[in-house]
Parts: structure tokens; C-alpha cells; sequence
């Protein structure tokens, strides 16, 4: 399991600008360790998110396998359980990582895809929610669903806005003990007493199959470095929206935009990173 160290980011709500700071040492930890990051996550988005941790410096594990996720969970430097598709194997795999997770204190990233309307994902989530994540990342209408606030979205999207959920979303973090990670236009991202804002990103994101799910597994990545969960989901969110704005300049439409997203990860830099990040 990855070794992890404190990210030493301000307590202080005010000073984002340490949140910046972090962000640039932890996009540097990850190109360091190259941690091994485990995704159970939605049929749809493998590919695309194994080649999102490649892009940025992570190694994925695609293993969603009873008998063996909870082996591989065991050792990986994070785990990414995403909800997008949960046939009932990923679901008993997605049990076993999670309890093999906390048994070793591996960081894991809870991903809610589409909760509220639809019953078996509605109730793995509420099960999940329970369990101890270390990072709850979702669009503002799972988060209100999953926290008993909500019905949920149109399908998987949002019928909601992350101011909407804000309030929803400190109350649940404080409840779980999770960071709750809120989508949107501005992410907005909180453990219940500290709450960060990040204005960086693209409306490509959400025309790309995949773009919120693998913000999930960078999330679990990021919290492989440190024993921070907010700054690595800051982190990891500014690392994926700053990347957005560089592939949305040189692209042509959603097409072009997610073949440059995976270069611009690649070549995004740490003090890119701090200097263009625009957090409140």
C-alpha cells in the first residue's frame, strides 16, 4: 500500500490558496509513486479511465472479480467503486474491496451513479455510504439521493445545481466522515468544516463519456499521497479540470476534446497547477 503523509493545508476556510499550493506537491507525489489504483467502475468508462490514471502518472487495476477484488484491494494504493453499471458480480466485488480497504486503511472513493430512481444501486449506495468511504464524489443530485435529501437526477444527470446540494453535502460528510465531492459548473468540494470551491474546468467534461467517472479514480490517486482526503480531492479535481481548459483550446469538439484531455494530464505541470487554479 502506498505510504501516505500529512498534505499540510491550512485549516483556515479563507485560505484557498494553500489548497493550490498542496495541489501542485500532490500532482508531484502521484507522478512519484505511480500508486496502484483499483477501479470497480461502470462498463462504459474502463478504458477511458484506465488511460485517464495512465495519463497522469497513476498505474489502474481493472478488477472487479469476486475472490480477487478484495485480494487486490488489500494492496492497492486506492480503490474507485463506481456504480455506473452494477451487475451482481460487481456488486459482491465491490463488498469485498470496500471491507478488505478498511481493513488495511486504503483509501476508497464511493462514485453513486444515477442513486435515487434506480432500487439495486440505490441500496448498494446507501450500504456503501454506511461503510466508512474515505471521498463520496457524485453529480449534486446523487449527493442529495444518497444522503436522503433527493429523488436523484434524469438518468445520470443532474437536475440540480452543487449550491443546491451544499448544505446537504457538509451535513453528509459530517454524518460519514467522508469528503463529499459535489460536480458542477463549480465543483464544490467539503468535510463538513472546511468547503473548497473550484471554478477551473470545461463543459466538454460533461459531453465525454466517462468525465465525472474517472474524476473518481484520480480522486482515489490523489489519496493515495496523503492522509488528507480534502486536498486530494481538490487536487485531483483541479489536475482534471485545469487539464480540461488546455484540451478544450486545442480541440475541435467532445471527439478531439477527450483524445487531448489524455495528453493535457500528461503534460500538465505541478506549477501549472498552482498558478492556474481558481478556488474559493
Amino acid at each position: 500500500m502506498t505510504v501516505r503523509t500529512s498534505a499540510s493545508v491550512s485549516t483556515l476556510d479563507g485560505d484557498v490558496s494553500a489548497f493550490a499550493r498542496t495541489s501542485a506537491d500532490l500532482l508531484q507525489r502521484v507522478r512519484a509513486s505511480e500508486p496502484l489504483v483499483q477501479c470497480i467502475t461502470n462498463a462504459v468508462v474502463t478504458g477511458f479511465t484506465a488511460n485517464v490514471l495512465l495519463a497522469t502518472g497513476a498505474s489502474p487495476a481493472m478488477c472487479d472479480i469476486p475472490d480477487e477484488a478484495g485480494v487486490l484491494a488489500g494492496v492497492a494504493g486506492g480503490v474507485l467503486v463506481n456504480l455506473g453499471t452494477p451487475t451482481a458480480e460487481q456488486r459482491q466485488a465491490a463488498l469485498e474491496a470496500v471491507e478488505a480497504a478498511t481493513r488495511t486503511e486504503t483509501p476508497w472513493v464511493l462514485d453513486p451513479v444515477a442513486v435515487g430512481v434506480l432500487p439495486v444501486r440505490t441500496e448498494l449506495a446507501a450500504r456503501l455510504r454506511d461503510a466508512a468511504p474515505t471521498i463520496i464524489r457524485g453529480n449534486a443530485s446523487e449527493i442529495l439521493a444518497l444522503a436522503g435529501a433527493g429523488s436523484g437526477g434524469k438518468g445520470v444527470d443532474s437536475t440540480d445545481s452543487a449550491e443546491d446540494a451544499a448544505d446537504v453535502a457538509r451535513e453528509l460528510a459530517t454524518r460519514t466522515g467522508a469528503v463529499v465531492a459535489v460536480s458542477g459548473p463549480i465543483d464544490l468540494i467539503t468535510d463538513g468544516a472546511r468547503t473548497v470551491r473550484v471554478a477551473n474546468g470545461h463543459v466538454w467534461l460533461t459531453a465525454v463519456t466517462g468525465g465525472g467517472c474517472a474524476l473518481g479514480a484520480l480522486m482515489a490517486a490523489f489519496a493515495s499521497t496523503t492522509d488528507d482526503a480534502l486536498a486530494a480531492a481538490v487536487a485531483a479535481t483541479l489536475a482534471h479540470t485545469v487539464a480540461a481548459e488546455d484540451a478544450a483550446a486545442v480541440s475541435t469538439g467532445p471527439g478531439s476534446f477527450a483524445v487531448a484531455l489524455l495528453d493535457a494530464l500528461h503534460t500538465l505541470t505541478p506549477e501549472q497547477l498552482e498558478q492556474r487554479a481558481r478556488l474559493s
